[in-house]
């Protein structure tokens, strides 16, 4: 889905898909949705972390407020968006520890995940593209008008709200068909996921309408209320897993099958969560209130200039269609483990362990990769208005670099810690905790190529060149479409780890067409330089690597009753233990190594850190 980002079959977003970001990238597989499945509301969010002082280069086109304008400071607005992200990600972490106690390891989980699946992925193939494409970039040019904007945005939700019914509706009244062709459920699990449908599907509309007006909000600067409202959802939502919990018993206390699952557990499991979206949307309603745009409903857009905008952005919302429709596949290819079984096998990894493996995977991307891309598509877009062909390969060179340095390390700890992390989702069930690690461990390598890939899209959107990010989506569709298929001719035990390998050899091969076209476009961008760079920081992560392996033999890595095998608690030591012993060993070659991207990450760091101690 998104990636804006993309999908692999991409875990549901703990906040809604990330629509405010440039137009997504083009890749095998978004994570995009990730956010990965993203759960940070907006691009907005991301560019936080590297310069909290900076203009926050929103998609929507927003800038910082005039000098005695009554609204926050772009300093202060940064940083209360960072912690409402940083209170989402810890949350939307909790959450998926506390969904794996419910019911991991279960035929209830291969089938709720692929009904919770659907909802995201249905508004970005229907919606999500009008609106990131077409629809945002109108609202932020009508924020700037005499009346802010109101009339213009009457109509734009008025017509958003009612597509949005229809839609919700019309998908509704066709879940046991959509169901029936993009799962391979059948019988007893096909109807429970119908029952689930209904329930989930609703999101679709709630997704839409905080999307909507989310951006109505960013577009007038106001930015906390978008980026805390998905804390309200994962509140909600981790609510009711815990009553589920409390009345259901756990997955190893109580397994959960088909034949003795409930209407009331229905409700406490999928009910809740789309009440989480419900809340979510609805905690945007004041603050948008609180604009004083008068709003109301109206209908007609003629002679707002929207056409226009559309032919415009027809290659983006192309590349996005096409691109969450390989998704349906792979949806219909990671639900074959199930088979037959209406218990379900441990034994299989299903959907849950590829999603609960995707989303950690793509972490590093959202956090990094995402917030490095945000600051400096706006260098990028600069330079390439100016025709400094100059300037838009030196931003591209660093931005890599910098990217490059935390990506490298993270696919090498994503590899070691691959263990104590799949133990973090496992419910504490050793064999689906392996399962996690071992898909993990598969979709890490590719990583870094994910972040790189990402990067080198966003020079082509710079220059307004829609088209050639959607001819490569069409090759990476193609490789993509062709592995997944290849993937379901695999023994059930081994497709889901036939879907990861598909998803690492698409993020290794997408920078290497990307790159192809770049270079035919930009000319040469210093590729020798990177390379020697990514090999310094390969180097570096490797030693730390294999220390880290060896520390981590000390708390039971290598025996099935080891430490760290026992509890979600014992991993989570185990994490913290050597994950950092693994980071302090990075960061002193790299300075052995004189890597000049680790001081210019770490020196603002220190200095704001040296600067809030007190004096002595």
């Amino acid at each position: 889905m998104s990636n804006d980002e993309r999908l692999r079959i991409p875990p549901k977003p703990a906040a809604a898909p990330r629509l405010a970001a440039p137009p997504p990238s083009t890749k095998a597989h978004p994570v995009t949705v990730a956010s990965s499945r993203g759960q940070t509301p907006s691009a907005v969010a991301g560019s936080v972390a590297l310069d909290p002082g900076a203009p926050v280069p929103g998609g929507t086109g927003s800038t910082v407020p005039k000098p005695g304008t009554p609204v926050p400071s772009s300093a202060r607005s940064s940083a209360t968006m960072a912690i409402g992200t940083l209170a989402s990600r810890i949350l939307g972490f909790i959450k998926a520890m506390v969904l794996g106690i419910a019911i991991a390891g279960t035929a209830i989980a291969t089938i709720f995940e692929g009904s919770n699946y659907l909802p995201n992925l249905i508004f970005l193939l229907l919606a999500g593209g009008v609106f990131n494409a077409v629809l945002i970039p109108q609202i932020a040019k009508a924020s700037k008008q005499p009346d802010k904007g109101t009339d213009f945005i009457s109509r734009l939700l008025t017509l958003g709200v009612v597509g949005l019914l229809v839609i919700t509706a019309i998908v509704m009244l066709l879940v046991g068909p959509i169901l029936g062709l993009f799962t391979s459920f059948s019988g007893s699990e096909l109807q429970l996921s119908i029952t689930f449908g209904l329930f989930l599907l609703p999101q679709i509309f709630f997704y839409g309408l905080f999307s909507l007006l989310g951006q109505v909000l960013n577009a007038h600067n106001a930015f906390r209320a978008y980026a805390w409202a998905p804390v309200v959802n994962n509140v909600v939502a981790i609510a009711g897993l815990l009553v589920f919990i409390v009345i259901s018993g756990s997955a190893v206390s109580n397994p959960h099958t088909v034949e003795n699952w409930t209407t009331g557990q229905t409700w406490m499991l999928a009910g809740t969560a789309t009440l989480g979206i419900v809340a979510q949307s609805a905690a945007l309603i004041i603050p948008v209130h609180r604009l004083g745009l008068n709003l109301r409903p109206k209908f007609g857009l003629k002679g707002t200039g929207l056409g226009a905008t559309v032919k415009v952005a027809g290659w983006t919302m192309g590349t996005m269609i096409i691109g969450n429709l390989t998704f349906l596949v792979i949806l219909r290819v990671s639900t074959i483990p199930l088979g037959g079984s209406s218990g379900g096998d441990p034994g299989i990894p299903d959907v849950y362990v590829l999603n609960r493996a995707t989303e950690l995977y793509i972490m590093p991307h959202s956090i990094i990769a995402l917030s490095i891309a945000t600051v400096m598509f706006t260098a990028m877009a600069h330079a390439a208005a100016s025709k400094d062909m100059s300037g838009l390969r030196i931003s591209l060179a660093g931005a890599l670099r910098t990217t490059g340095m935390a990506t490298v390390f993270a696919a090498v700890a994503l590899v070691v810690l691959s263990g104590p992390l799949g133990m973090l989702f496992s419910g504490n069930q050793e064999t689906v905790g392996r399962h996690v690690a071992i898909t993990l461990a598969i979709l890490a390598v590719g990583a870094p190529f994910f972040s790189i890939n990402f990067i080198l899209n966003r020079v082509f959107y710079a220059q307004e060149d829609a088209r050639t990010p959607f001819v490569i989506q069409c090759i990476m569709v193609g490789l993509g479409l062709t592995t997944a298929l290849l993937a379901s001719l695999l023994p059930q035990e081994w497709i889901i780890y036939g879907l990861a390998a598909s998803y690492t050899l698409s993020n290794v091969v997408a920078p290497i067409v990307s790159h192809f076209f770049l270079k035919r476009k930009l000319g040469n961008y210093g590729g020798g330089l990177i390379l020697r760079a990514h090999m310094r920081f390969l180097v570096a992560a490797l030693v730390a690597g294999v220390v880290g392996e060896l520390i981590l033999r000390l708390f039971g890595s290598s025996s099935s009753e080891g430490f760290m095998w026992t509890s979600i608690s014992a991993s989570a030591l185990t994490l913290a233990v050597v994950g950092t012993l693994m980071a302090v060993i990075y960061i002193v070659i790299l300075k052995r190594l004189r890597v000049e991207e680790v001081d210019a990450l770490l020196n603002p760091l220190l200095a704001k850190l040296r600067n809030r101690l007190p004096i002595r």
